[in-house]
Protein backbone atom coordinates (compact mmCIF):
# COMPACT_ATOMS: atom_id res chain seq x y z
CA UNK A 1 0.00 0.00 0.00
CA UNK A 2 2.72 2.19 0.74
CA UNK A 3 4.27 2.00 -2.73
CA UNK A 4 1.51 2.98 -4.24
CA UNK A 5 0.54 5.84 -1.81
CA UNK A 6 4.67 7.09 -2.44
CA UNK A 7 3.67 6.84 -5.95
CA UNK A 8 1.02 8.76 -6.18
CA UNK A 9 1.87 11.31 -3.63
CA UNK A 10 5.54 11.59 -5.41
CA UNK A 11 4.04 12.40 -8.61
CA UNK A 12 1.47 15.59 -7.38
CA UNK A 13 5.10 16.67 -5.51
CA UNK A 14 6.77 16.54 -9.10
CA UNK A 15 3.86 18.37 -10.54
CA UNK A 16 4.55 21.21 -7.85
CA UNK A 17 7.95 21.97 -9.86
CA UNK A 18 6.04 21.83 -13.54
CA UNK A 19 3.54 24.48 -12.16
CA UNK A 20 6.41 26.67 -10.74
CA UNK A 21 8.54 26.38 -13.81
CA UNK A 22 5.93 27.19 -16.88
CA UNK A 23 5.04 30.22 -17.64
CA UNK A 24 2.08 28.66 -19.74
CA UNK A 25 -1.31 29.07 -17.84
CA UNK A 26 -2.84 26.29 -20.08
CA UNK A 27 0.26 23.72 -18.79
CA UNK A 28 -0.09 25.32 -15.28
CA UNK A 29 -3.75 24.40 -15.57
CA UNK A 30 -3.43 20.74 -16.66
CA UNK A 31 -0.54 20.19 -13.96
CA UNK A 32 -3.33 21.65 -10.83
CA UNK A 33 -5.74 19.02 -13.02
CA UNK A 34 -3.73 16.04 -13.01
CA UNK A 35 -2.25 16.97 -9.17
CA UNK A 36 -6.36 16.44 -8.57
CA UNK A 37 -6.94 13.26 -10.13
CA UNK A 38 -4.00 11.59 -8.16
CA UNK A 39 -4.53 13.20 -4.89
CA UNK A 40 -8.33 12.17 -5.72
CA UNK A 41 -7.66 8.22 -6.06
CA UNK A 42 -5.27 8.11 -2.14
CA UNK A 43 -8.47 7.33 -0.55
CA UNK A 44 -8.70 4.32 -2.32
CA UNK A 45 -5.05 3.24 -1.72
CA UNK A 46 -5.34 4.06 1.98
CA UNK A 47 -8.91 2.33 2.59
CA UNK A 48 -8.32 -0.39 0.02
CA UNK A 49 -8.64 -2.75 2.39
CA UNK A 50 -12.15 -1.42 3.59
CA UNK A 51 -13.66 -0.23 0.26
CA UNK A 52 -17.33 0.53 0.78
CA UNK A 53 -19.40 3.18 -1.54
CA UNK A 54 -18.82 6.24 0.43
CA UNK A 55 -15.41 6.19 -0.09
CA UNK A 56 -16.09 5.86 -4.31
CA UNK A 57 -18.63 8.25 -4.30
CA UNK A 58 -15.94 10.62 -2.51
CA UNK A 59 -13.03 9.78 -4.93
CA UNK A 60 -15.39 9.84 -7.63
CA UNK A 61 -16.51 13.39 -6.62
CA UNK A 62 -13.09 14.55 -5.95
CA UNK A 63 -11.88 13.61 -9.18
CA UNK A 64 -14.53 14.62 -10.97
CA UNK A 65 -14.54 18.39 -9.27
CA UNK A 66 -10.81 18.92 -8.87
CA UNK A 67 -9.62 17.32 -12.20
CA UNK A 68 -12.23 18.27 -14.44
CA UNK A 69 -14.45 20.52 -13.09
CA UNK A 70 -12.69 23.20 -11.81
CA UNK A 71 -9.79 22.80 -14.20
CA UNK A 72 -12.77 23.23 -17.10
CA UNK A 73 -13.65 26.65 -15.49
CA UNK A 74 -10.28 28.01 -15.66
CA UNK A 75 -9.51 26.98 -19.22
CA UNK A 76 -12.55 28.99 -19.77
CA UNK A 77 -12.09 32.06 -17.95
CA UNK A 78 -8.09 31.70 -19.86
CA UNK A 79 -9.99 32.05 -22.97
CA UNK A 80 -12.65 34.78 -22.61
CA UNK A 81 -9.86 36.28 -20.92
CA UNK A 82 -7.32 36.03 -24.03
CA UNK A 83 -4.50 35.08 -22.05
CA UNK A 84 -2.12 32.19 -22.37
CA UNK A 85 1.21 33.43 -20.81
CA UNK A 86 2.59 34.65 -17.47
CA UNK A 87 5.13 36.79 -18.75
CA UNK A 88 6.19 39.15 -15.71
CA UNK A 89 6.12 37.16 -12.38
CA UNK A 90 6.63 39.02 -8.97
CA UNK A 91 9.17 35.47 -8.51
CA UNK A 92 11.01 34.58 -11.83
CA UNK A 93 10.30 31.11 -12.59
CA UNK A 94 14.00 29.97 -12.12
CA UNK A 95 13.57 31.16 -8.41
CA UNK A 96 10.41 30.01 -8.32
CA UNK A 97 11.55 26.45 -8.90
CA UNK A 98 14.67 26.85 -6.51
CA UNK A 99 12.01 27.69 -3.84
CA UNK A 100 9.93 24.87 -4.75
CA UNK A 101 12.73 22.30 -4.54
CA UNK A 102 14.00 23.95 -1.08
CA UNK A 103 10.08 23.88 0.59
CA UNK A 104 10.40 20.08 -0.80
CA UNK A 105 13.36 19.13 0.82
CA UNK A 106 12.50 21.34 4.39
CA UNK A 107 9.11 18.95 4.12
CA UNK A 108 10.64 16.15 4.00
CA UNK A 109 13.00 16.74 6.53
CA UNK A 110 10.21 18.30 8.97
CA UNK A 111 8.43 15.09 8.54
CA UNK A 112 11.04 12.94 10.35
CA UNK A 113 10.62 15.09 13.11
CA UNK A 114 7.43 15.26 13.35
CA UNK A 115 5.54 12.63 16.20
CA UNK A 116 3.95 9.78 13.39
CA UNK A 117 1.24 7.33 13.67
CA UNK A 118 3.43 4.00 12.95
CA UNK A 119 0.88 3.76 9.53
CA UNK A 120 2.42 7.43 8.20
CA UNK A 121 5.82 6.38 9.06
CA UNK A 122 7.78 5.82 5.73
CA UNK A 123 5.35 7.27 3.36
CA UNK A 124 4.90 10.93 1.78
CA UNK A 125 1.80 11.77 3.23
CA UNK A 126 3.11 14.30 5.22
CA UNK A 127 5.70 15.80 3.54
CA UNK A 128 3.42 15.51 -0.02
CA UNK A 129 0.70 17.97 2.28
CA UNK A 130 3.61 20.17 3.18
CA UNK A 131 5.21 20.72 -0.10
CA UNK A 132 1.86 21.34 -1.74
CA UNK A 133 1.12 23.67 1.14
CA UNK A 134 4.36 25.57 0.04
CA UNK A 135 4.27 25.30 -3.05
CA UNK A 136 0.50 27.19 -3.32
CA UNK A 137 1.63 29.81 -0.96
CA UNK A 138 4.92 30.52 -3.56
CA UNK A 139 2.25 30.79 -6.45
CA UNK A 140 0.32 32.54 -4.66
CA UNK A 141 2.83 35.47 -3.82
CA UNK A 142 5.12 34.96 -6.57
CA UNK A 143 2.86 35.15 -9.82
CA UNK A 144 0.39 38.35 -11.03
CA UNK A 145 -1.88 36.92 -13.00
CA UNK A 146 -5.31 36.26 -11.42
CA UNK A 147 -5.56 32.54 -13.12
CA UNK A 148 -2.13 31.65 -11.79
CA UNK A 149 -3.07 32.65 -8.25
CA UNK A 150 -6.01 30.64 -8.34
CA UNK A 151 -3.87 27.55 -9.14
CA UNK A 152 -1.59 28.41 -6.65
CA UNK A 153 -4.87 28.80 -3.89
CA UNK A 154 -6.17 25.26 -5.89
CA UNK A 155 -2.69 23.36 -4.90
CA UNK A 156 -2.67 24.60 -1.59
CA UNK A 157 -5.95 23.52 -1.04
CA UNK A 158 -4.63 20.34 -2.21
CA UNK A 159 -2.55 20.43 0.27
CA UNK A 160 -4.85 21.07 3.25
CA UNK A 161 -6.78 17.71 1.92
CA UNK A 162 -3.82 15.66 1.95
CA UNK A 163 -3.81 16.98 4.99
CA UNK A 164 -7.07 16.39 6.40
CA UNK A 165 -7.02 12.54 4.73
CA UNK A 166 -4.90 11.70 8.07
CA UNK A 167 -8.23 11.12 9.57
CA UNK A 168 -10.15 9.52 6.65
CA UNK A 169 -11.73 6.82 9.03
CA UNK A 170 -12.82 9.82 11.36
CA UNK A 171 -14.07 12.23 8.88
CA UNK A 172 -17.84 12.09 8.47
CA UNK A 173 -18.43 12.10 4.22
CA UNK A 174 -20.41 15.42 4.68
CA UNK A 175 -17.31 17.25 5.63
CA UNK A 176 -15.45 16.06 2.46
CA UNK A 177 -18.29 17.26 0.62
CA UNK A 178 -18.49 20.12 2.63
CA UNK A 179 -14.22 20.74 1.52
CA UNK A 180 -15.28 20.29 -2.02
CA UNK A 181 -18.27 22.65 -1.90
CA UNK A 182 -15.83 25.24 -0.34
CA UNK A 183 -13.47 24.73 -3.18
CA UNK A 184 -15.46 24.74 -6.12
CA UNK A 185 -17.65 28.08 -4.80
CA UNK A 186 -14.24 29.87 -4.34
CA UNK A 187 -13.34 29.08 -7.35
CA UNK A 188 -16.75 30.78 -9.16
CA UNK A 189 -15.89 33.58 -7.00
CA UNK A 190 -12.53 33.76 -7.97
CA UNK A 191 -14.25 33.17 -11.96
CA UNK A 192 -16.34 36.64 -11.60
CA UNK A 193 -13.65 38.27 -10.13
CA UNK A 194 -11.68 37.66 -12.94
CA UNK A 195 -13.85 38.88 -15.59
CA UNK A 196 -14.55 41.65 -13.58
CA UNK A 197 -10.67 42.64 -13.53
CA UNK A 198 -10.32 41.64 -17.42
CA UNK A 199 -13.97 43.81 -18.70
CA UNK A 200 -12.20 47.12 -15.92
CA UNK A 201 -8.81 46.74 -17.33
CA UNK A 202 -8.65 44.45 -19.78
CA UNK A 203 -5.78 42.66 -18.64
CA UNK A 204 -5.13 40.28 -15.96
CA UNK A 205 -2.15 41.25 -14.43
CA UNK A 206 -3.49 42.31 -10.77
CA UNK A 207 -1.08 44.76 -9.92
CA UNK A 208 -3.34 47.23 -11.99
CA UNK A 209 -5.47 46.55 -8.76
CA UNK A 210 -3.16 49.54 -7.32
CA UNK A 211 -4.92 52.19 -9.96
CA UNK A 212 -8.20 52.13 -8.00
CA UNK A 213 -9.25 54.89 -5.72
CA UNK A 214 -12.62 55.78 -3.61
Amino acid sequence: MNDYLNLLIGLAMGLNLLALGTSRLPVLIRAVGAQGVLLGLVPLVLEAHALDWRLVLITVATVAGKGLLIPGLLHRAMRTANIARELEPYIAYIPSLLLGAVATIAAVALARHLPLLPEHTGTLHIPGAIALILTGFILLIGRTKAISQVCGYLILENGIYLTGLLLIRATPILVEFGILLDVTVGVFVIGIIVDRIQRAFDSLDTRKLTALHE
